[in-house]
């Protein structure tokens, strides 16, 4: 008697490449790759259904350390890739990863817009506070008074973004953080994240041990909400004014409707073009 066969699901490793991470020994980034891998093991997606685009940045190399397609941007430029890819792939489970000076710098822009927009994707922010690959400056997110940095020895002066009330303000569905050294919390987030149909603001505090040593002492600092995910924005923003930014977990949660290109209100395009030369010819 023959037996039927079963097919193997995927395991984390299955999800890696065989390259080997050139991260600084210590750095968050590991934590974040882990994270994603057991995500989408969990999840049993196949590989060929997934499409990983990044930025520039010492986060922005986690493409090339998974076995899913891939493609490594511009700097700050991934989630308008990703948007790109997503409404001409609407099949592909669309991931984007970056760090906090990609995503809040330079493409900051791309940033709000995406958030507002609510397509369906998943975009995790590495914030380390600095900016690492390029010897230690400070970043969007770095506080004001930081002066390890020979740019800005006396602090930057420049109050710092607060990546989860910028993606409430601006329309995120999904709004998130986690941290590295709680991996597997990280990566039940990321599946949550994955799972929302709409855009998905995962921050990930990602201690840089070259040029943030002190953030080692993160682990001490963090700890989960004392409340539970809110669907309410206004009490979304009272939570997220009222923490320090280490506390992890799902802050926010809307069920909006996703933005899909070339299907339904707001996204024919070709019906609303229509719509307007007919105004035009009358």
């Amino acid at each position: 008697m023959e037996h039927a066969q079963t097919s193997r699901p995927p395991g984390p490793k299955e999800y890696k490449s065989d390259l080997k991470p050139i991260w600084c020994p210590g750095c968050g980034d590991f934590a974040v790759l882990n994270a994603v891998t057991k995500a989408l093991a969990f999840l049993e997606l196949p590989r060929e259904d997934v499409a990983l685009i990044t930025g520039i940045g010492c986060s922005s190399r986690i493409a090339a350390y998974t076995s899913l397609y891939g493609f490594h941007g511009l700097h700050g430029r991934a989630l308008a890739l990703a948007a790109g890819l997503k409404a001409a792939r609407k099949d592909l489970t669309v991931l984007v990863a970056g760090g906090d000076g990609d995503g809040l710098s330079i493409g900051g822009n791309h940033f709000i817009h995406a958030c507002r927009r609510n397509m369906d994707l998943t975009y995790v922010m590495m914030d380390n506070e600095v900016y690492g690959m390029t010897k230690g400056q400070a970043s969007p997110t770095t506080a004001a008074d930081w002066s390890q940095s020979k740019l800005t020895p006396q602090g930057s002066r420049i109050r710092p973004l607060r990546p989860a009330s910028l993606a409430l303000t601006a329309g995120a569905t999904f709004i998130a953080r986690g941290f590295t050294g709680d991996p597997n919390g990280l990566a039940k987030i990321l599946v949550e994240a994955i799972q929302h149909p709409g855009f998905a603001f995962v921050q990930a505090l990602s201690p840089c041990p070259t040029f943030r040593p002190e953030q080692m002492e993160w682990k001490h600092q963090v700890r989960g909400f004392e409340q539970e995910t809110s669907s309410d924005p206004m009490e979304a923003a009272r939570r997220i004014r009222a923490d320090d930014g280490m506390s992890t977990g799902i802050i926010y949660r809307s069920d909006y409707p996703a933005f899909q290109p070339g299907s339904g209100a707001g996204g024919d395009v070709a019906a609303g073009m229509a719509a307007i030369e007919g105004e035009l010819r009358i």
